[in-house]
């Protein structure tokens, strides 16, 4: 069923005229965008922490905002421990799909070694969430990143940073989708 709705999902961003042409091209007024740092492995509070300190470090890349911290139950195979997630928002001036690079290229600085189990523990995960209003999909990129309507621990901490009136293009208003699922299980955390 998660297909089907992934595919509905993005069915809807296309036909609400949003597609982008996202190719890398020479930014020159700064973009919006907002990325999910999460973490399950060494202590992990410590290591988003240090994610969200280090994307604010990244070339034509601003910190504006950090999220609280939360964690929750990790999706996928069973046996692991918890996350701790949160959303930051950034003004970037790099386009979308070198946003993506840069975040990927941090993973690995940051010790993540792809190539694993699916969903399984890891000790840093940077997911692009949305990136201005655009709507893009391909097989490096889909914007906005299709879990963003299923996961709690991506929605509430999104809310913190953007507000509950957010518009995620193809998806709806932020707070309604937050009112659609089950956030009882998410714990706030202290950075400390």
């Amino acid at each position: 069923m998660l297909i089907a709705d992934e595919a509905a999902l993005k069915g809807q961003c296309s036909l609400s005229g949003l597609v982008h042409n996202l190719a890398a091209a020479k930014m020159t007024d700064p973009v919006t965008a907002y990325v999910g740092v999460g973490s399950n492995l060494q202590n992990p509070k410590a290591q988003v922490a240090k994610a969200m300190d280090a994307i604010g470090l990244l070339d034509r890349v601003r910190l504006i905002a950090r999220s609280n911290l939360y964690r929750s139950a990790a999706v996928g195979p069973p046996g692991q421990p918890d996350y701790v997630n949160a959303v930051v928002k950034v003004e970037t001036r790099l386009s979308a799909p070198d946003l993506l690079a840069a975040l990927l290229a941090l993973e690995a600085q940051l010790g993540r070694v792809r190539g694993g189990e699916r969903w399984g523990p890891r000790i840093i995960d940077l997911d692009l969430l949305l990136y201005a209003d655009q709507c893009h999909d391909s097989e490096r990129l889909s914007l906005p990143h299709p879990q963003i309507p299923f996961r709690p621990f991506v929605l509430v901490p999104l809310r913190d940073v953007a507000g509950s009136d957010l518009q995620i293009p193809g998806r709806g208003r932020l707070d309604d989708l937050i009112k659609g699922i089950d956030v009882s299980q998410l714990q706030r955390v202290d950075y400390n």
